[in-house]
């Protein structure tokens, strides 16, 4: 396959550069995409041309920005992003063509959301008078993106922002370049007017910082590390600017005495080692009562096996690399740091070449084991010991993180009570931590989030839009 030159979109104009070269962890020696390496000047003109195209794109009607949102849709569906997305991200086919139908149906959403866009008709108490509301645009969003979700992230940040009637400045992943455009040209493909987004690629010290940074830029939605997000969040706080940030979490999914054991072993490894437990709401540590702790350990090691890492376009593949050989590193001193601590490894633990990393599983930890308590993200599983729900409800909310959690149970008053005590932003019930439906509201407490406004669903748009109070009097 060829290496794809990536642009950045700027006023409408593309333009070519060198900087970043991304070749596919499942085969190193294929450079899947170039990317430009661009400077806090780039930044500068795309802002530029977004404060310029904004009042023109709000002022069309919400149902006309929403059909170039359907019509995007279509364009992607068309469109070979899937099998681009295993090559640059890693993913397994499978998991990619979810993630690329999860960016269609989330322009589908949103499109659909221009012909319900609006305020509130409100009685007032005074004689001859009207109260309604308006939602109007923030103005100039900027969005940086994770490589995690390098197409369903920027969709679900993008399409709620351009509904609202903002002009936005793109920041993809630098790993991922090839994902988001399948996404922006399927945008502009559709008729988005020049200028109402531009796409900047560069590090996230020189173009995310400059974004960050920039007064005219009234809104920043980030989803990525919880270090870097608590800094954007500061930065934009500063300024009196609005800001999401969507950070970390160390997702616990907790297995009852009542459990089945085989089926809690399949959701903890759905949660744990699929997307090669690259995402924020992997299930990183599982929480066993004692009647079947041991048992537990010894389902999840056999369902570990059967995710051997390997290419993601390779049949049968249920797990693919880990994404870059920076993150191995990151892993497997993990790895090796839980067991200096006291942790067993009862099942993988090793590299046996390239990224491809075997699903592992510790067992005999404290909760004060870092495996225990800090973000991995990858396919790393800690197994822990709690003497009753209560016990295991205590440590779930011994963390500084609060994104998402679940319970393996048969009893509905258990699961009601972890429902009503967990403060993560959301629980499962005999389900994988991971996934989530788009029409659903999704964020964190705690350091996974701002938890100001949340992300998917209807109430996306909240963040992208204020809320103006009109009275309108008549003489009787």
């Amino acid at each position: 396959m060829s290496t794809v030159q990536i642009p950045n979109l700027i006023a409408g104009e593309e333009a070519v550069g060198d900087g970043f070269e991304r070749y596919n962890p499942a085969d190193p020696a294929e450079l899947v995409a170039v990317a430009p390496a661009s400077g806090a000047e780039a930044v500068d003109a795309a802002v530029t041309a977004a404060a310029e195209a904004q009042p023109g794109w709000a002022a069309l009607p919400a149902p006309a920005r929403g059909a170039i949102l359907l019509d995007a849709a279509e364009i992607l569906r068309g469109r070979h992003a899937a099998r681009d997305l295993v090559r640059e991200e890693g993913k397994t086919l499978t998991e990619a063509r979810g993630e690329v139908r999860r960016a269609i149906d989330v322009l589908r959403f949103f499109g659909a959301e221009g012909w319900r866009l609006g305020g509130q008709v409100l009685p007032s108490s005074l004689p001859d008078t009207m109260v309604h509301t308006r939602r109007e645009p923030v103005g100039v969003v900027g969005l940086i993106t994770p490589w995690n979700f390098p197409i369903a992230i920027p969709a679900w940040k993008l399409a709620p922002a351009l509904i609202g009637g903002n002009a936005v400045v793109l920041k993809p992943a630098e790993l991922t370049p090839l994902s988001a455009r399948h996404l922006t040209e399927a945008l502009v493909q559709a008729g988005l007017p020049a200028g109402v987004l531009s796409v900047v690629h560069g590090s996230g010290a020189v173009v995310g910082e400059a974004l960050v940074r920039d007064p005219r830029v009234a809104a920043v939605s980030f989803t990525g590390s919880t270090q870097v997000g608590m800094r954007i969040e500061r930065a934009v706080q500063e300024r009196r600017g609005r800001v999401q940030v969507e950070m970390g979490g160390k997702n616990a999914l907790v297995v009852l005495d009542d459990a089945d054991v085989e089926q809690a072993a399949r959701i903890a490894a759905a949660g744990g080692f699929g997307l090669t437990g690259q995402a924020c709401t992997a299930s990183s540590r599982v929480i066993c009562t004692p009647g079947v702790h041991d048992d537990f350990v010894a389902a999840l090691a056999k369902e570990a096996a059967r995710y051997r890492p390997g290419n993601g376009l390779a049949d049968g593949t249920l797990m693919g690399p880990v994404v870059s050989e920076q993150q191995l590193g990151t892993i497997t001193a993990a790895i090796e740091r839980a067991t200096a601590e006291g942790a067993t490894v009862a099942a993988g633990g090793e590299a046996p070449e390239g990224l491809m990393l075997a699903p592992t599983v510790l067992s005999g930890l404290s909760q004060e084991n870092t495996a225990a308590r800090e973000e991995i993200f990858g396919p790393v599983v800690a197994v822990l010991s709690a003497a009753d729900l209560d016990d295991a409800i205590n440590l779930v909310n011994d963390s500084r993180y609060g994104l998402a959690a679940g319970i393996c149970t048969r009893s509905l008053a258990a699961a009601q009570r972890f429902a009503a005590a967990a403060r993560v932003g959301v629980v499962k019930v005999n389900r994988p931590t991971t996934g989530l439906d788009l029409n659903v509201p999704f964020g964190g407490v705690g350091d996974s989030s701002s938890n100001t406004f949340r992300e998917q669903g209807a109430v996306a748009v909240d963040f992208y839009t204020w809320s103006k109070s009109v009275y309108l009097g008549w003489e009787g």
